[in-house]
């Protein structure tokens, strides 16, 4: 097994052809289709399953995808470094949603000043979507509400998050969940931690929301809040930062749901020269507070 194997492999994995992978690496498709076949010999299992004209990851294959991604950026990284050479490449970031529009704006306005040859592609999403997307490889790290106990993890606390109810303004005090019981709620998909942590705060007083309408944005379980349709949970910062909020009344939780802290997590292991010099300037502006993970 050699890195070109490896670097062809994760082609044809990544497009599902010969011929796409091909011609994504400049070289010919028998010549693909020999290494692939070179490499699973080398394994003893079958990477792919093959389809007429195209090609499926096996189970062995999703899990060797991984170990090959992690060589080939460990590489990559080797060179950069004994090179001397600054950040460069891909560098795909996700977050959820909230911090992507409140919190790191000016922070990646920066990194990119800063790092011009890094192509930082940043994605959105729930905690569930952006863990899963680090963990396959898709993503170099993300944004996330933590911590996150997961194994193959490791990361940084970034910010705290203070959360709190949205109403309608004509709705009545809110001080424990008991006072909203069988309310209708917005929320995001059921991979959504804060979600999770709406549903909790319901469950220790003893009562439940009504039903759940998923949302795609914040904006939108604004609109339909400002509309007297329920309630939503979100964070304050984000709150803030929407035109209409003073459409709702705002809530804060006790003392034991109040407050949220969101990491910036990688797989471990695998801190690439540019995630390090993201969470070097992640340190520098002082958004980083001093627990450990």
């Amino acid at each position: 097994m050699d890195l070109v194997q490896l670097e062809i492999f994760k082609a044809v994995a990544e497009h599902g052809s010969i011929s796409a992978a091909a011609a994504q690496i400049h070289r010919v498709p028998s010549n693909l289709t020999t290494r692939i076949k070179q490499l699973e010999e080398d394994l003893g299992v079958d990477l792919f399953i093959r389809e007429k004209s195209r090609l499926r990851l096996s189970p062995a294959g999703w899990s060797f995808l991984e170990y090959a991604r992690r060589i080939l950026d460990l590489v990559q990284e080797a060179r950069a470094t004994v090179a001397g050479e600054e950040p460069q490449g891909a560098f795909p970031l996700g977050s959820l949603e909230s911090t992507a529009a409140v919190r790191i704006p000016g922070l990646l306005a920066t990194y990119n000043q800063q790092h011009p040859k890094v192509d930082l592609d940043l994605s959105t999403g729930p905690s569930g979507t952006m863990i899963d997307g680090v963990l396959s490889g898709r993503l170099a790290a993300a944004f996330v509400d933590g911590p996150v106990l997961h194994p193959a993890l490791e990361g940084i606390p970034a910010f705290e998050e203070e959360m709190v109810i949205i109403s309608p303004l004509n709705h009545g005090p809110i001080q424990r969940a008991a006072d909203v019981n069988g309310e209708n709620i917005y929320a995001f998909r059921s991979n959504c931690s804060y979600r999770h942590h709406f549903e909790k705060w319901f469950s220790t007083d003893a009562a439940v929301p009504g039903k759940i309408f998923e949302m795609e944005s914040y904006h939108g379980m604004l609109a339909c809040v400002s509309a007297g349709a329920g309630l939503a949970l979100m964070p304050r910062s984000m709150l803030q930062s929407m035109p209409g909020c003073a459409t709702v009344s705002v809530w804060p939780l006790a003392s034991d749901f109040r407050y949220l802290t969101t990491w910036l997590v990688w797989r471990r292991g695998t801190v690439s020269r540019s995630l390090s010099m993201f969470v070097r300037l992640l340190e520098e502006r002082g958004v980083v507070r001093a627990e450990e993970n």
